[in-house]
Formats: structure tokens, C-alpha cells, sequence
């Protein structure tokens, strides 16, 4: 065991050993390799997360893009794609804390929330329910042609118009009802195309055939399973951030909990200044120090519980995206710089693909974090991105407290040495 980690469990965690904790689990912290990317590394850290949002919006790169580069520098996004959408899949696409990339391994634990059905997506479930024949020709097609995407179907459907009155993304009929049949596991996501738009294909033919025929284990079982897995990515966590993790309910993931602390997988602990009950997974590493410099995406999972993040941290995050522009704070889609065991300055980003540059929009100080150790950092963490984008260099915009100190360090690493 390396020197630099802890070996006896404590029943008390400091604040500082707590985010190092944290961050170990999360894949921060740990040397970056000296050659090239590979996909067993990428796979090895899909598996340790359990899962990698998806969002549609596309500023800087697709939001599932980033956690890997987050935690292993600069890679060839196509490893990812080729673990998720070319067999023999490692990820498969369905809803754990959202939309995301899971391991493969998740899939017969998901199944209960299949089994279920899309009935907590109320406006979902109506339009399929109420559509049986458009249902049953839909599963047909798909069986028959697949992998299809919605359009192919909408237009050979005469359902091409989107009923904008109702849907908040424009769906048709169509889209609905395969929608549907995603999270209900009658179908899978076999790609996503060059619109971003899924592609849908049958289980069997996407989903690993070892998988496919495991059996399903009851929803006890289940929620156990990805309350343990929630538990080894997050290291330390209250129940509501181990719930949050794949959101799953309230009453079963706390009977999980309390079932993985009698078997000793989880270790409840105390934190200074903090009333609710922490618990520490029996595997977690215990860092004596950490040295991690990362631009995070909104959607990483290690911010997904924001009153984890804060009570952790000190840091206050919101995604401000669906915020009108004159009343957003730090900006439209806001990186957090990790420094360290520290959040300590945040970037509202952009690439402009047209003129070739990373365009920093805002940039701002954390409390307590020294602006000229930050700018010179985070310019080396932008200058990488940039890199890795197949930009030629950083813009800083003058906005935000940070953004002189940035731009001078930005300008002293484009000068000639």
C-alpha cells in the first residue's frame, strides 16, 4: 500500500481528508499515464464512475466528453465512443442519475426501474399508452430495420411535424413512443448520429449476450447494488448524495444503506459542523495528499449533489443555463477549476471553432484562493483543453475577478521563451 495513503478506517474525518477522500474516488489525484491514452484506460475509469452524463448541449465538447479528459489529460474521444457504440460494448446508454453512458455491468440493475415503466414521466407514458397500434408499429420497425432513429420513422410515419404547443423538445408521436420503449428496455440505444439524435436498435443487438442472460436480481437487490456502487465512486457521502448518484427512492436506498453498514460495507463517520450521518465506503482510499489540477463539466459526477459538493468543498455551485442572461452570476456554462483538494476559480467557456480559440467568457476567484498561483494554473489546464480540441490557443474576455490575472498568465505562456 503507497505510503501516501491511510491505512486504518477513522471513525472521525477531518475536512481536508474527507475531499481527499472524495476526490481519490472520483479518479482524481493519480499520475497521468506517460504514454498514450488507451481505451483500457478509459474503460477502467467509465467503470470506477458507473456512469458518464449525457447532455445535448454542445459549448466547448459534449458534456460525457470531459470527465475522462478531467481525470487523464488530453485523449482520443473516439476510445470512448468505441467502449460505448462498437462491440463488445463497455457502456450502454440509459437513465442513472440522467441520461448517461453506464457501465455494462449496471444493466440487469436497471432493469427493476424498466420493469417499472416510464410512468414518473407522466407526458411519456400518456402518449405512448394512449398510441397502442403506433406502439406496436414502432417496436415492428425497429425489430425489423433496426437501428433506425426517430426522423427515419417520423417521416415514413407522416409524424415529421413536432406538436410545439406541447412538448418542450418538439417530439413527435414518434419520438415519444420510442422514447418510451428506451426506458421501459424494449429498446436500445445503438449510436447516436451526427445530430446527436439516438439510434435505436433491439437489446439483443446492442447489449452484450453475457449480460443479456443474467438474471434479473430482485429491486432489493438492485438498489442495493447501485447504493454500493454509488458508495465506491463517492467515497464518502451522505444518503441523499448516495441516492442521488443513479436516483434511486428515498425508502429503498436508505433500507440499502442500512443493510450495507450491518454487512460493514459502508462505515458511518462524523464530520466537523455536519448534523447528517456520513458513511465511508469500506474500500475508499485515504489520501495524505492529493495533487489534481482539473476543469470539470457541470454534469461531472463529482458535483452532481450540490449540498454534498458545498458541505464538502465550500463551493456553490449552480449550472446557469436555463438562467436569463441578465440575471446570471458567473455565466452561461461555467467549468469549476479544481487546484489541488480545492475548488478555486470558475470558467464560463466557449470554443470558437471559426477563429480557432478556447474563449474564456468569465473567469472567477474562489474566497481565500491566491489569484496569481490560480491565473498561471488554470492558463496551463485551459492551454491543454485547447490542445485537446484542436485549438490553437485561449481568449480571455475582460468579465470576472480572475480574468486580468488569467489573460496575463495566458499572454506570458504564448510568449516566446
Amino acid at each position: 500500500m503507497p505510503a501516501s495513503v491511510q491505512r486504518v478506517p477513522p471513525e472521525r474525518l477531518s475536512p481536508v481528508l474527507a475531499r481527499r477522500v472524495a476526490l481519490a474516488a472520483q479518479g482524481f489525484g493519480r499520475p497521468a499515464p506517460t504514454r498514450p491514452v488507451a481505451l483500457r484506460d478509459v474503460v477502467s475509469l467509465s467503470r470506477r464512475l458507473g456512469q458518464l452524463q449525457i447532455d445535448s448541449i454542445n459549448v466547448v465538447t459534449r458534456a460525457h466528453f470531459v470527465p475522462t479528459f478531467s481525470r487523464l489529460g488530453p485523449y482520443d474521444p473516439a476510445l470512448l465512443e468505441r467502449a460505448a457504440f462498437r462491440a463488445p460494448r463497455r457502456l450502454f446508454e440509459y437513465w442513472g442519475h440522467a441520461a448517461s453512458l453506464l457501465d455494462v455491468e449496471l444493466e440487469p440493475l436497471l432493469r427493476f426501474r424498466m420493469r417499472e415503466g416510464a410512468h414518473a414521466w407522466g407526458g411519456v407514458d400518456a402518449v405512448a399508452r394512449a398510441n397502442p397500434a403506433l406502439v406496436d408499429r414502432v417496436r415492428e420497425e425497429v425489430a425489423a430495420r433496426g437501428p433506425l432513429s426517430a426522423r427515419q420513422l417520423e417521416v415514413e410515419h407522416g409524424q415529421d411535424t413536432r406538436e410545439r404547443d406541447r412538448w418542450g423538445w418538439n417530439w413527435s408521436a414518434v419520438k415519444t413512443v420510442l422514447e418510451w420503449l428506451f426506458y421501459v428496455g424494449e429498446v436500445s440505444s445503438a449510436r447516436r448520429n451526427a445530430q446527436f439524435e439516438r439510434v435505436y436498435d433491439l437489446p439483443d443487438r446492442v447489449l452484450p449476450a453475457a449480460v443479456r442472460a443474467r438474471p434479473t436480481p430482485t429491486v432489493e437487490d438492485s438498489v442495493r447494488g447501485l447504493v454500493a456502487r454509488a458508495a465506491a465512486a463517492l467515497g464518502v457521502a451522505t444518503e441523499p448524495a448516495l441516492r442521488d448518484y443513479f436516483r434511486t427512492r428515498p425508502a429503498a436506498t436508505q433500507q440499502a444503506v442500512a443493510e450495507l453498514v450491518e454487512a460493514g460495507e459502508l462505515r458511518p463517520v462524523t464530520l466537523p459542523d455536519q448534523t447528517r450521518p456520513w458513511y465511508l465506503w469500506h474500500e475508499a482510499r485515504l489520501p495524505r495528499r492529493i495533487h489534481a489540477r482539473a476543469l470539470l463539466s457541470p454534469f461531472d459526477s463529482l458535483v452532481f449533489e450540490r449540498a454534498r459538493l458545498e458541505a464538502l468543498f465550500g463551493f456553490s455551485y449552480r449550472i446557469e443555463i436555463y438562467v436569463p442572461e441578465p440575471r446570471r452570476t458567473y455565466g452561461y456554462y461555467v467549468y469549476p477549476f479544481l487546484l489541488g483538494d480545492r475548488f478555486v476559480a470558475r470558467v464560463d467557456l466557449k470554443a470558437d471553432r471559426a477563429r480557432g480559440v478556447l474563449r474564456v467568457v468569465s473567469a472567477w476567484l474562489e474566497d481565500g484562493a491566491d489569484p496569481w498561483e490560480v491565473a498561471a494554473e488554470l492558463a496551463a489546464e485551459l492551454a491543454s483543453m485547447a490542445g485537446w480540441q484542436g485549438l490553437s490557443g485561449v481568449e480571455v474576455l475582460p468579465r470576472g475577478d480572475l480574468a486580468a490575472a488569467l489573460d496575463a498568465a495566458v499572454r506570458a505562456d504564448r510568449a516566446p521563451s
